[in-house]
């Protein structure tokens, strides 16, 4: 591997056999690696694909069955299903491309898929923070938040969002090429040769700073308000709120730093490792296994961000009952499907607050 600065760029160094930029260097052989990606990454991404898949559809539907969109909160916990169910329709393509080590999909799928990846991951990254802040106005300035949490700011900091997500992926939509490499075609990053340095430091610097350190901060300063507001209110809850702070906080950094930091450390090889063939591979593994990591926060967030809700647990089991568990019901004896049906004739109560905004 050269310096892989993405996923793409990553797969495509990682399945071939890749030169040192310094002179009598022999070719670096990553058959090992080839093969390891070939039969573990599929199935890695198909599980997450199946699991973010089913749990953000249910989140959609839920939300739009329902009709909880006339909550800001719960507009913005639509536009985080969306944003993963973006950045799931890439990875079927993503795994043919791994298990069979070649792009087949042609030119414009290459920058197409390439670009919704990174749009639908900066947009997801994005409106987990915008979560965050209306959390923080919902609990720490109440008062305000009672004028400005209203569906029309919340339709409008949506789009506003969609666009700055589009404008951080924008780069990825014109640098991703289809490219032939030693006999196989590849869709990786295409820079200009004298400049191929900056535009990785670039993606990688961009990557840290949009999708790890900014969100990070804003994390902290608003749920450090959030826990000060709660330890000074009287509230049964709050102890499981501060902790579903901590899981938040703590599951993002899990999920999002090892990714971008070896993002980071694959763009500055020169600068903080030595460029030999061993650290070659090392780095192509590392990214691979963080890859992974990162991409099952799409499954994570339906958990935290949902199905933690008691409101939701109520409007789930609700939908369950009443579509899934009757019909079955009628098929299978021993499921009481009279009771299922007069149970699910209840809807839920409709005066209830929002189910997942403020805890």
């Amino acid at each position: 591997m050269e310096i892989p600065t993405d996923k793409t760029e990553a797969l495509a160094e990682t399945f071939g056999t890749t030169t040192y930029d310094y002179e009598w260097a022999q070719p670096c052989e990553k058959v090992n690696i080839k093969e390891l990606g070939s039969r573990v990454l599929p199935a890695l991404y198909s599980l997450v694909f199946t699991v973010g898949l089913l749990g953000n559809v249910v989140v959609v539907v839920i939300l739009a069955k329902y009709r909880r969109l006339r909550i800001m909160a719960n507009i913005y916990l639509l536009n985080l299903a969306i944003s993963d169910l973006l950045f799931l329709f890439t990875i079927p393509f993503w795994i043919h491309y791994v298990g069979h080590n070649e792009w087949i999909f042609g030119h414009f799928m290459c920058k197409f898929l390439s670009g919704f990846y990174y749009l639908g991951l900066y947009s997801e990254i994005f409106f987990i923070t915008l979560l965050t802040i209306d959390r923080y106005l919902a609990i720490v300035h109440a008062v305000f938040a009672l004028r400005a949490r209203t569906v029309t700011f919340g339709v409008i900091t949506s789009i506003t969002t969609w666009v700055l997500a589009g404008l951080a992926a924008l780069p990825e939509f014109f640098s991703h090429e289809l490219q032939g490499d030693f006999g196989e075609s590849v869709c990786s990053p295409l820079y200009p040769e004298d400049d191929m340095d900056k535009w990785k430091h670039f993606h990688a610097l961009r990557m840290n700073i949009l999708g790890l350190a900014l969100p990070l901060v804003i994390m902290a300063v608003c749920y450090s308000g959030i826990i000060k507001t709660l330890l000074r209110c009287p509230n049964k809850k709050k102890n499981k709120a501060i902790r579903l702070i901590f899981v938040i906080m703590v599951v993002f950094f899990i999920f999002w730093t090892p990714y971008n930091l070896v993002i980071l450390l694959s763009a500055f090889q020169r600068v903080f490792l030595d460029n030999n063939c061993e650290q070659n591979k090392q780095l192509d593994v590392a990214m691979q296994v963080t890859e992974v990591i990162a991409y099952t926060h799409c499954c994570v967030n339906p958990v935290i961000y949902a199905f933690v809700g008691e409101r939701f647990r109520k409007y789930l089991r609700h939908f369950f009952q009443r579509h899934v568990a009757i019909h079955v019901g009628k098929h299978i004896p021993f499921l009481p499907g009279e009771k299922l049906e007069r149970s699910s004739s209840l809807s839920p109560s409709t005066g209830e607050v929002e189910f997942s905004a403020v805890f």
